[in-house]
């Protein structure tokens, strides 16, 4: 065709697409961008460093400052505790800066919407970009780490042409899913995900589009918060919006443009620089999951991670087939959100926070699995497959830094990964539908250190310096208590030469509210989620538990002594009469609260680093006098022998105690063959329901297991050879078993005595 012909056929396809979904070429792609011809025209003349350093320096305050509006005037829980970030971009949406505070993992995903943006509404006539105009977007298909996030993006414009943008990125929660709270582990389509906003427009001109902002507030169960956030982030954006146009009037553009976009170079480069400085080598690292958040299971996360000279991979092959009616399938611009998480916040946390940290990076993964969904998969719950990678790359980064002379990060046991946290919606005592969560995922346990214990509920994994929240505050807002907020558990730590951090627990009840209920989202009740590092101990497993059919508040009311909760006493003790006491797993769907129902969970603890009878005796006795341990673990773990009554360490006992352990765990060792050909077996238990590779011979032939009419049955195979993975309900699965029994007893009864029917 000629050249005319070819504009005709390309404007005809463009006006009769039927539909415009995620662009593989954009949402598969995480290296920067190509140099604009302004770029590159800016950057061949040569720059002046120490201006570059005064652009880069006044950028971070700017951003730090619109951090804090919305810290101070967000209106939703994570805007409060400091789930959010406010960043730089270049022209074609690379990060240059974030603020030093929030969540690293969104410099791995928002360039995804803005090159979106530019490919299809740029030239497109009836969107646009113009000055002052913003995009909203929250649908983690086109790049955002889960749909709970909102992002406003706003372009910087000069002379007619995009030089920048600036963005800010809340975690809203509520988005109007199946379940409230915005974390739905009952979605099983992605319809059920809740509000799914490609990038558009919604600020036009510097004026809110009332029609948008009115279908996004109806696309939620609470509005007011819509509204009060969609105006904090454009606070925030103008903000920063000012400090560029201040740079640009004072240093030009040239400078401006020029300071970004050698900021995303330099830190590819230092990246290229560091791995080429890291050991040759490969490590493997496995995770599991051991629940879909309806029903027990264990899926695999594969990554295996090979340096040679200055080239990284990460290789997810083998990763467990995604399931397509299950909410814990994660996107992999998802995935590779919290890779970044880890290089940035664990690996080199001196770096600006760029898409240059992930660029030289390379990725292999299979599209279908688990960590690497397809477009039909629902990913309410994507952050089980994203914090695997978050700690698997820390994990694997721990040991192959052991050994190298410069270090830019502690070497250190793996975090709690998991967000133990209740969800909640329904009526508040104000009479506002309402839907969200608490802060206290924000305390999870850190992992320890080569030289020291990790830190007590200190920060969770995807957002420095963040915030647990007061309850008191709270309370002001929603009908419920925490009846015990945050109290550290005993034993709840990953046992080690030295400790990881602790975790507390919360124990909740509804007061004052004709409809309210809560929800857990988590995996790890029956499976540890993370191990320890160099022979410590992982973290303990977590379930939910509940006492329904009791009143607390009237309990108490009447005997205050009752009042002495933990989870340890009221499920050991079973002290309320009259009421039905439940374990869980920690992926509870949303369940209906009656005032005074207790729901109790624990928040978890990071690993434990090198061997436990290698912890110095005097740190146990610390641990134990004050609660941390219980005498149990202090003697059974730790081998270390005491006076009850003093605490002082009888030095010559414990010596001996442990040098009996070590010869008793020779005596229980295996040579690696024998070791191998007693463990090691050909698949998993056949009543496993078992998803990925099993072996490392071959990590494309994959275990899953699949439902007919006949139940499960497990296949082998690749990927793409392996049927829908499709989880049958859990209430038709109980009334086939119960018909099963049905049948055994009729035929055990057929011919023989059968009970008389009164």
């Amino acid at each position: 065709m000629s050249a005319e012909e070819q504009a005709w056929v390309d404007d005809f396809m463009n006006e009769t697409t039927l539909f415009l979904g995620p662009d593989p070429a954009i949402m598969r792609h995480h290296s920067i961008a190509k140099r604009t011809p302004l770029e590159d025209e800016v950057l061949k003349k040569g720059g002046n460093p120490l201006l570059y350093d005064r652009i880069r320096r006044r950028l971070s305050g700017s951003l730090d400052e619109a951090f804090e509006m919305c810290e101070s005037m967000g209106a939703a829980p994570g805007a409060k505790w400091a789930d959010l970030s406010v960043a730089v971009y270049t022209a074609s949406g690379d990060v240059c800066y974030m603020s030093n505070r929030g969540v690293i993992a969104f410099a791995a995903v928002l360039h995804h919407p803005i090159r979106y943006i530019m490919k299809y509404w740029k030239d497109e006539p009836t969107v646009g970009i113009h000055e002052g105009d913003g995009f909203f977007h929250n649908d983690a298909r086109f790049g955002c780490v889960h749909n709970t996030d909102q992002s406003m993006l706003t372009p910087v414009i000069r002379n007619g042409e995009i030089i920048a943008w600036v963005g800010a990125t809340i975690h809203e929660g509520e988005n109007g899913a199946c379940e409230p709270g915005g974390m739905p582990s009952g979605s099983e389509t992605p319809f059920d995900d809740g509000l799914r906003g490609s990038p558009m427009k919604i600020v036009e001109r510097g004026k809110l589009r009332r029609d948008l902002l009115t279908f996004l507030q109806h696309s939620t169960r609470d509005p007011k918060l819509m509204l009060a956030d969609i105006k904090v982030k454009m606070g925030a954006v103008r903000r920063v919006m000012d400090i560029v146009d201040r740079m640009i009037d004072e240093y030009g553009i040239d400078a401006f443009v020029g300071a970004i976009r050698m900021t995303v170079e330099d830190v590819e480069n230092e990246v290229r620089r560091r791995i080429a400085a890291m050991p040759d080598g490969m490590v493997t690292v496995e995770q599991f999951v051991d629940s879909t958040l309806k029903e027990n299971i264990l899926i695999k996360f594969a990554c295996k991670i090979t340096v040679k000279g200055d080239h990284m991979t990460v290789d997810l092959r083998g990763s467990g087939k995604e399931i397509i009616n299950r909410a814990i399938n994660s996107p992999l611009a998802s995935t590779k959100a919290f890779f970044a998480q880890a290089i940035l916040n664990h690996w080199w946390p001196d770096l600006p926070r760029s898409t240059g940290a992930l660029s030289p990076i390379e990725i292999i993964s299979d599209e279908g699995t688990w960590g690497d969904c397809s477009y039909d998969a629902p990913n309410g719950q994507n952050l089980q497959a994203s914090f695997r990678a978050f700690s698997a790359l820390q994990i694997a980064y721990a040991k192959l830094q052991f050994s190298m002379h410069t270090k830019y990060a502690n070497v250190l046991a793996p975090w709690f990964n998991q967000i133990n946290d209740f969800l909640w919606g329904g009526e508040t005592q104000h009479g506002e539908q309402v839907g969200n969560l608490c802060a206290d995922l924000n305390g999870m346990g850190g992992g320890a250190k080569a030289f020291r214990d990790g830190e007590d509920a200190v920060a969770p994994l995807f957002c420095a310096m963040a915030d647990i929240g007061e309850q008191e505050v709270m309370e002001e807002e929603v009908p419920f208590l925490q009846l015990v907020s945050k109290r550290v558990v005993r034993d709840n730590q990953g046992f080690g030469k030295y400790r990881g951090g602790m975790g507390y627990e919360m124990i909740v009840a509804a007061r004052n509210t004709p409809e309210w209920g809560f929800m857990t989202v988590t995996s790890g009740a029956k499976f540890s989620s993370v191990p320890g590092l160099f022979g410590g101990y992982g973290c303990a497993t977590y379930p939910l538990a509940m006492v329904k059919g009791i009143n607390i508040f009237e309990i108490i009311k009447k005997n205050p002594e009752e009042f002495d909760l933990s989870m340890e006493r009221v499920m050991n003790e079973r002290p309320f009469k009259g009421g039905v006491y439940t374990t869980y797993h920690m992926g509870l769907q949303f369940d209906r609260s009656q005032e005074g129902e207790l729901y109790m969970i624990a928040q978890g603890c990071g690993g434990g680093y090198g061997d436990v009878l290698e912890r110095d005796p005097e740190l146990v006795m610390e641990d134990l006098q004050i609660g941390r341990i219980s005498e149990h673990v202090a003697s059974n773990i730790y081998k270390v022998v005491w006076d009850k009554e003093t605490f002082v360490v009888d030095e010559e006992a414990t010596a001996k105690l442990r040098a009996n352990e070590r010869k008793a765990r020779l005596k229980r060792g295996l040579p690696y063959d024998e070791f191998v050909k007693k463990h090691v077996k050909d698949e998993p238990p056949k009543d496993l329901y078992y998803y990925g590779s099993w072996g490392e011979e071959n990590p494309e032939e994959l275990i899953a297991t699949v439902w007919d009419h006949h139940g499960p049955k497990r296949v082998k195979g690749k990927l793409k050879d392996i049927p829908l993975v499709v989880m049958p309900n859990r209430h038709v699965v109980k009334i086939a078993q119960l018909e099963k029994r049905v049948e055994e007893l009729e035929i055990k009864y057929e011919g023989g005595i059968r009970p008389k029917l009164v």
